[in-house]
């Protein structure tokens, strides 16, 4: 049961989209899907286009087909279609539930949503990871730079109090052997003066 949802979702992101910057399916596909023609989709979707606005279903260029690396061509009639196929964002294939009413139906459109959910919690989990890459990237550059900044000011600290020290120790060396003064060589000696001093 768990291999067999497995591969109907691998099989039904195969035929999700990128199109015009949002995720889609096509009606073809949906109809093969769903055990219709796509004629019958598109014409319960036409029955009911107020359920279905721009950023639910919109029909595309041929341009868009091929640069999408969808095949265009009718293998039925050796030509390109006649029609360019409609395309479904997630908000329109929930809603497709509500025109087609079959259990197959019901039951595609549940794994289709589920699929969906599962690609955008996979892109978001991405995303986040990336961005939390990017930031201990960028935490571990600056790191980097600061070590770099803290080793020349440590050196250069270092630098300035050796000179300091060496001063310091110069200072004692001079005062420890400071020759006394003319004035400090005439004291007179304390005491008392006996008749025998001079």
């Amino acid at each position: 049961m768990e291999n067999e949802r497995a591969l109907n979702r691998t099989a039904i992101e195969s035929l999700i989209y990128e199109i015009r910057g949002q995720k889609v399916m096509l009606d073809r596909d949906l109809a093969k899907m769903y055990g219709v023609e796509t004629k019958v989709l598109n014409q319960a979707v036409k029955r009911n286009m107020k359920r279905f606005p721009e950023d639910f279903m919109f029909q595309l260029t041929q341009e868009e087909c091929l640069r999408s690396q969808i095949v265009t061509l009718n293998t039925k009639q050796g030509q390109h279609l006649k029609y360019m196929p409609h395309a479904f964002t997630e908000q329109g294939v929930a809603m497709l539930s509500s025109i087609l009413k079959s259990d197959t139906a019901i039951e595609i459109n549940i794994r289709i949503m589920r699929t969906f959910v599962a690609i955008r919690n996979h892109l978001y989990t991405t995303q986040r990871v990336t961005a939390e890459l990017e930031a201990i990237k960028a935490k571990l550059e600056l790191l980097e730079r600061n070590d770099e900044d803290n080793l020349e000011a440590i050196n250069d600290l270092s630098e300035d109090m050796r000179q300091e020290i060496d001063t310091i120790y110069q200072a004692i060396a001079a005062l420890s052997v400071k020759e006394p003064t003319q004035k400090q060589s005439q004291r007179q000696k304390i005491g008392f003066k006996t008749q025998n001093s001079k």
